[in-house]
């Protein structure tokens, strides 16, 4: 503890007037003995704090002995029974001399015993002052005694509780239990260290085991404790260092933790009240303990190594339980402590990797050293008594370290592929390099791909030093099988086959690369050294090829680009000898060769594709594809011709079933090309075959169907319609091209790419358009006549469209009129059922042409007729199925609108009935009820009601005189709510021939 907080005075002694200076109230009520002692000061020596341990601390940290005054030396040598005794003895002695003093000087008996009582009571008064030092002696021998033994352990309880029984004195008197706490507190302020220093760990046993020596109850010892606190917390208020104030605050986090550790948790709550006296809160409490147990378990963690044992971790879980710090926090301070022990080995293989001997022996000694503890971590994890460990023993992990982050991943990095390159040194991956590996990648946190990127890396080189081996050494060439060879080889190294094949391509590559590079071609030893390359490392046809086609295509290229920039007129015979030694020279197949040919060439179509896209007219866009062609027939033609001439191979024959599908569809496009008129010139014949281009570089992959087609269409009309020169005044001449045209259209449609099928619809949209022009104008009305017909089937001659086509776009036209005519005629309720069944019958479809709304207003019309139709008649068949499906309307909804139309036209012939009645039309009447009827059968009525009973009677009796069927009059009857007795009075008045008598005659005048 710091000197300043001990202040010297004489314990046993207290001034009588002091008092100690607090800032805070009361701690607790405490007995007389705690009031006196908490005014006692205390004077222990930093310098005998300094050297204090748990075990022994020096004994002049209690002082020198106490000297005993001469009646304490004549208390301390008798015994509690002779001390009683000489007290009685005293008191005995003065009474008995008082009284004789009185006797013998006042001659009567009164005064002989106020003599005695006057001496008896100062004998009684040495007496008790005799008796009242006892516990001061007590005290004192206490002390001594304690002085004395030396070392604190040596004390003893016994002993004390001797001491006590020997002077007759109870623990619990004030004087020796002031005494008892002032060695006690005097104990605590040595063995805790200076603020400077952290605890050892064994203060709290050391505290605990001489308590109990002492004898000294847990409150007593509390108020010790709480009386260090002060001292400590009065010194922090009276230093106006900030350094100071934080070492002292320190320093009472200490005294908190080892009070807490020493009393219990739960004992601690109502023993030492921190909070109430130094408003030092529950969390702050806390804080103090979790550092202290912190800086414990860090002391405890030093003598853990990487050669730890079972015993150590049972150890160190008893130390952090007796340090009172939980789990986790244990858990973190063990993984951080595991962590470092690695960084210093990964410093270590660092720092030799760096360095300019780059010896690796000592780098792969340092990471064995990191896996062997890790596999002892783990190992010890699984250990059947793991419980009873440490906790967070398990495996190692950098996270948080200092080689947590992306700065030192890199020397992570370096170092596993260190370690990799050593693993395979041997020329081979053993199986526990492998697994150790894998450990040193979960330790170092590597990610899986980044480990695999590194890994490779270095088994790719080991794969080829190991395949460079087997060439020079023949194995590989003699190997019967040089595939199972290779396997052999990517299993004991652990390499990937398709890194394999990889590399293998890449040899390939590059042994191409120097041979085309030192002479510019390829000679026949130069093409028997890559088959045997490609022979030996199994090489795939498609991969020699793909590699010749990057390698010597680039070279082929720079000639064919160099013989399209010559020109029209600049591909001569120097040229073509260049592009013949290339194509032979470089080994290239016809296929690649003229791939290589077709990038360069396409791009100077596309050239001419954009100009005459461009071009302001027809005509003009006309003339820059003649260009195009002219290019092609003079210079692409040509270089085809050359790569083919001196080609690697020769083209494969043609499978006869293929031959003949394609004599098939050719017959089929021989009747096209020979309807259309304009097909026909264009049709390549012998003559213009020998003089037509090449066709096997096209822009079919460039462009658009769509955008070939409108480039071929745009020459088809310049071959149509000639070529149109503008002149002044807005005039122009057009001059009319002859059929020498069509050979370059043909051409054309080669360079575009077009399919025979393509070109022939292009010719026949044209010839549609022109015809339906033409077609709409004669048929403007819709009507087809035979002078018409004659007219349609000469213009289809002009414009050289098939009949079958032409056939198609007048029913289209008609079809389409007929579809206006339907549509207003509809509109207007001029179209009934009856004229739209004629239509199906002819063939016209009627849906087509008439609009949905439309055929279920025609359907609301036609059964609107039923019902008012007079007849009293309702086919169901009919209404319901028959007409919706002529219709084609939906049968389900078309009966909902019949029942919606029934029930309103019910009512409503009752009151047209009785209308025509009041104006005498019997015929009217009759033709209303029938509807009625009509109605009642789509959707069953119940009887009618009618204000007027006699008129119901009235348009009874007018439907029995119209002579109608039995069960229509029955209905009517029932509809009309007319009971059988008058409908039987109307009967007779039937037959007897009265309108109705002559009641009925008033009836009919209002």
């Amino acid at each position: 503890m710091n000197s300043s907080l001990l202040l010297t005075t004489n314990p046993r002694f207290p001034h009588p007037n002091f008092t100690l200076a607090t800032p805070f109230p009361p701690l607790i009520a405490l007995r007389p003995s705690s009031v006196h002692l908490r005014r006692r000061r205390f004077d222990i020596s930093s310098s005998l704090s300094d050297q204090a341990s748990a075990a022994a601390v020096k004994p002049d940290v209690f002082g020198d002995k106490k000297e005993l005054t001469g009646v304490q030396s004549l208390v301390d040598a008798m015994s509690p029974p002779v001390r009683i005794a000489s007290s009685a003895l005293i008191v005995a002695a003065a009474v008995a001399a008082g009284y004789g003093l009185g006797l013998r000087f006042g001659g009567s008996r009164n005064v002989a015993i106020g003599g005695a009582v006057a001496v008896g009571a100062a004998g009684a008064g040495a007496a008790y002052a005799l008796n009242s030092c006892v516990p001061e002696v007590a005290a004192a021998s206490l002390h001594n005694y304690v002085v004395e033994c030396g070392d604190p352990g040596a004390v003893k309880k016994e002993d004390i509780e001797a001491i006590a029984n020997r002077y007759g004195v109870s623990k619990q008197d004030e004087a020796f239990n002031a005494e008892l706490s002032d060695i006690y507190c005097r104990f605590v302020s040595a063995i805790l260290p200076p603020v400077s220093e952290d605890l050892r760990g064994d203060e709290v046993d050391a505290i605990i085991k001489f308590k109990n020596s002492l004898g000294i109850d847990d409150p007593d010892a509390a108020n010790m404790h709480m009386e260090i606190g002060r001292r400590i917390f009065r010194q922090r208020l009276e230093t106006g260092d900030r350094e100071a104030d934080m070492e002292q605050r320190r320093a009472f986090q200490k005294l908190i933790y080892v009070s807490t550790l020493v009393f219990g948790e739960a004992a601690s709550e109502f023993l030492l009240p921190w909070k109430r006296v130094f408003k030092y809160t529950d969390s702050q409490v806390e804080v103090a303990v979790r550092d202290n147990a912190q800086r414990l378990y860090a002391i405890k963690l030093e003598s853990i190594s990487q050669d730890v044992d079972v015993s150590q971790l049972i150890s160190l879980r008893e130390a952090q339980l007796l340090y009172r710090l939980s789990d986790e926090l244990a858990e973190d301070m063990f993984r951080e402590h595991t962590r470092k022990l690695v960084e210093r080995n990964i410093s270590a293989a660092l720092s030799v990797l760096k360095s300019r001997t780059k010896a690796v022996q000592p780098v792969i000694e340092e990471v064995d050293k990191i896996l062997s503890f890790n596999s002892l971590l783990i190992s010890l994890k699984n250990h059947p008594d793991a419980s009873r460990f440490a906790r967070g023993v398990g495996p190692i992990s950098l996270i948080g370290g200092d080689y947590d982050g992306d700065r030192k991943i890199d020397d992570l990095k370096l170092l596993y592929k260190a370690y990799v390159t050593d693993a395979l040194s041997g020329g081979r991956m053993e199986e526990k390099k492998l697994a150790a590996l894998n450990q040193l990648r979960n330790v170092f946190g590597l990610g899986k791909r980044e480990a695999e990127t590194i890994a490779m890396d270095v088994t790719s080189q080991v794969y080829r030093r190991r395949l460079q081996q087997a060439v020079s050494s023949g194995d590989l060439l003699n190997a019967d099988s040089k595939a199972a060879y290779l396997q052999n080889l990517c299993e004991e190294l652990h390499f990937d086959p398709e890194k394999a094949i990889e590399i293998h391509e890449d040899i390939y590559r590059r042994k191409l690369q120097q041979l085309v590079a030192a002479k510019g071609e390829l000679s026949d030893e130069d093409v028997k050294t890559l088959e045997q390359i490609q022979i030996m490392f199994c090489i795939r046809k498609q991969t020699v090829e793909a590699a010749h086609a990057d390698i010597c295509g680039s070279l082929f290229e720079k000639v064919v680009k160099e013989a399209i920039a010559a020109g029209v007129d600049g591909y001569d015979a120097e040229i073509k000898k260049s592009v013949r030694k290339a194509a032979f020279g470089l080994r290239l197949t016809r296929d690649v060769a003229i791939s290589i040919a077709s990038k360069a060439v396409r791009k100077i179509f596309i050239s001419y594709i954009q100009r005459a896209r461009a071009a302001g007219s027809r005509t003009e866009s006309a003339k820059e594809l003649k260009k195009m062609i002219a290019f092609n027939n003079l210079v692409v033609t040509e270089l085809v011709a050359d790569i083919k001439a001196d080609s690697a191979d020769t083209p494969p024959p043609e499978e006869p079933s293929t031959k003949m599908e394609k004599e098939e569809v050719k017959i089929e496009e021989d009747e096209d090309w020979e309807s259309i008129q304009s097909l026909r010139k264009s049709r390549p014949n012998k003559a213009t075959t020998a003089k037509s281009g090449q066709k096997e570089i096209n822009l079919k992959d460039d462009l658009p169907e769509r955008d070939r087609a409108d480039l071929y269409k745009t020459y088809l009309l310049f071959c149509l319609t000639g070529e149109v020169t503008r002149i002044p005044f807005g005039a122009q001449i057009t001059t009319k091209k002859d059929d020498s045209e069509y050979a370059f259209l043909n051409q054309l449609g080669g360079i575009l790419g077009l399919t025979d099928k393509e070109i022939v619809e292009v010719h026949r949209g044209l010839a549609e358009q022109a015809f339906r022009q033409e077609a709409e104008v004669i048929l403007a009305d819709g009507q087809l006549t035979k002078s018409r017909i004659e007219q349609l089937n000469e213009l289809q001659k002009n414009v050289g469209l098939p009949p079958q086509y032409s056939q198609k776009i007048i029913k289209n036209i008609t079809t389409s009129k007929l579809s206006a005519a339907l549509e207003t005629a509809a509109g207007r309720g001029r179209l009934s059922i009856k004229e739209i069944r004629e239509l199906k019958e002819n063939g016209i479809e009627v849906e087509n042409m008439v609009s949905a709304s439309l055929r279920e207003n025609l359907f609301k019309k036609t059964v609107d007729d039923i019902f008012s139709s007079g007849t009293g008649e309702f086919d169901e068949e009919e209404v319901y199925h028959k007409i919706p499906q002529d219709l084609n309307i939906d049968a389900d909804k078309a009966k909902g609108v019949v029942h919606e139309l029934a029930r309103i036209r019910l009512s409503n012939s009752l009151v047209q009935a009785v209308a025509l009645l009041r104006q005498r039309n019997q015929k009217g009447v009759v033709n209303s009820l029938n509807d009625l009827l009509a109605c009642d059968k789509a959707v069953p009525s119940k009887p009618l009601s009618w204000e007027v009973q006699e008129e119901l009677a009235d348009l009874f009796l007018v439907y029995l005189k119209s002579d109608q069927a039995a069960e229509k009059v029955a209905r009517v009857q029932y509809l009309l709510s007319i009971n059988d007795a008058a409908a039987e009075a109307l009967r007779n008045a039937k037959d007897n021939g009265l309108p109705n008598g002559a009641k009925a005659e008033e009836e009919f005048v209002f």
